[in-house]
């Protein structure tokens, strides 16, 4: 019994499986962080940070000052006030709040306002694909009836098979 448990051949078996199961679990990795949407991804994550932090100085630096001079403080982010002995710093959530105004207002300006004019001309310049008539007139009755109806809805009439023309049913009778 202990000689099967400590079996030299099975325990290698063993541990070649696994490490080829966990090769393949790494192969299976690689593709998909070499996938182009997971490297665009995280390409766009990097940029954002950075272009956050451009942001966040833009405004700490720049606008509450600016800002701070029609208020009549000398920084916008020091503005506070006090409640049942609690300070509170609104200052600092206004910069937050401009920081996030101006990063959606970029983002919208010189990102989703371009690809939406660029989706808009691009579909403008594909030609449509003619949709095949799903309704039909019925030849007595005018009124619009399903394509493969056989029988009008509306007057009772017998239909011709849609593959025929009104004129072609016409002639047939």
């Amino acid at each position: 019994m202990a000689r099967d448990l400590f079996d030299r051949d099975r325990i290698a078996d063993y541990g070649r499986r696994g490490f080829k199961g966990g090769l393949n679990t790494l192969g299976g990795f690689q593709k998909f962080l070499l996938r182009g949407n997971v490297v665009d991804l995280a390409v766009g994550v990097i940029i954002g940070a950075a272009f956050n932090g451009v942001v966040q100085a833009l405004v700490k630096d720049l606008i509450t000052p600016l800002i701070g001079l029609f208020v009549q403080k000398q920084n916008l982010s020091n503005l506070t006030t006090t409640y049942h002995q609690q300070i509170f710093a609104y200052g600092d959530f206004l910069n937050v709040v401009l920081s996030f105004i101006l990063t959606a207002a970029v983002v919208y300006f010189l990102v989703v306002k371009p690809i939406n004019a660029l989706h808009d001309r691009y579909d403008r310049l594909r030609p449509k694909k003619e949709e095949a008539p799903t309704t039909r007139d019925c030849p007595f009755c005018l009124s619009s009836v399903p394509l493969k109806a056989t029988r009008c809805a509306y007057c009772t009439a017998q239909l011709p098979p849609a593959d025929e023309t009104p004129a072609q049913a016409a002639t047939a009778r």
